[in-house]
């Protein structure tokens, strides 16, 4: 049965590093958790590091820009490694062609626009406008604030009669931008499967990006699973994603799920936390209300 913790450094002495999501446990896109942030310094002030692992669809260096606007320290994370990453190179090994459709809003260009240096001068991809795509890459609606997945049906409808393949740039389902929750490409994706359409993945819970993490993560010191501590609070994505790497995984309980367990978010019920876990045969090995 899981682990109610008070906080991080209540257990963090076994490991070296922190696979830690963003959304709902360090910012909630529109400001960072103090507490959050001092928890994730701290780890990092007697020698461990943090990796923040991100099912946003960007490449890091975007991540790292929306991180410095919203005012996280650069003292609080070593690495940003992002679903955009992972699903980038995929992509530009042409995993649904070379002429592809963006479904995502504006913010999300510099997933065609800045080329790793290790792709460039190869085969290039280009966005091209729906009738002339070979396949279609997601990063999200086009208009998040607003938009859900059946605004697209009738548009899936007509790629999967075209058999588009879909390449999902971040599989959550939603975030919580501030007080709204918002849809995400694995809610596109989702819907497009449902519909008949195929579509990949690479950011979490699949492999490609805990892959990349730890290649990356190996270039500043090499850490063994066992000593790798995720935190995240999607129980489909940040807990089954470490269960299927074999990694041990903290869950956030006051993140997506925070109406769950009570009504005091920093101290889940555990009898309801039990039971919610149960119910999706999910056991994470710590849970805590809010990362602290």
């Amino acid at each position: 049965m899981t682990q109610i913790l008070p906080s991080l450094a209540e257990i963090s002495a076994p490991y070296d590093a922190l696979f830690c999501d963003l959304w709902g446990c360090l910012h909630n896109g529109v400001t960072p958790f103090p507490a959050a942030v001092a928890a994730l310094q701290g780890f990092r002030a007697r020698g461990g590091k943090v990796v923040l692992l991100t099912n946003a669809p960007r490449p890091a260096r975007f991540v790292i820009a929306t991180l410095d606007r919203l005012g996280v320290p650069r003292d609080a994370w070593d690495l940003v490694v992002s679903s955009g990453d992972a699903a980038q190179d995929a992509m530009l090994a042409g995993a649904v062609g070379r002429k592809v459709w963006h479904l995502g809003p504006a913010k999300d260009d510099g997933f065609f626009t800045e080329i790793p240096p290790e792709w460039q001068g190869q085969a290039d991809v280009e966005r091209v406008p729906f009738d002339e795509a070979e396949g279609i890459v997601c990063t999200g609606p086009f208009d998040e604030m607003t938009e859900v997945p059946e605004d697209y049906r009738a548009r899936f409808l007509l790629a999967k009669t075209r058999g588009l393949p879909m390449l999902c740039a971040n599989p959550d389902i939603v975030v919580d931008m501030g007080e709204t929750r918002i849809y995400c490409a694995g809610a596109l994706a989702a819907l497009y499967e449902e519909m008949g359409g195929t579509a990949m993945y690479f950011g979490k819970p699949h492999p490609p990006i805990y892959d990349l993490a730890r290649r990356k993560l190996s270039a500043i010191g090499g850490v063994d699973d066992s000593r790798i501590l995720a935190i995240g609070d999607g129980i489909n994505t940040d807990v089954s994603g470490a269960a299927g790497e074999g990694i041990d995984v903290l869950f956030v309980s006051g993140g997506l799920a925070a109406d769950q367990f009570g009504p005091d978010v920093e101290n889940p019920d555990p009898e309801l936390l039990a039971a919610w876990l149960a119910a999706r045969q999910r056991d994470p090995l710590f849970t805590i209300g809010t990362l602290r």
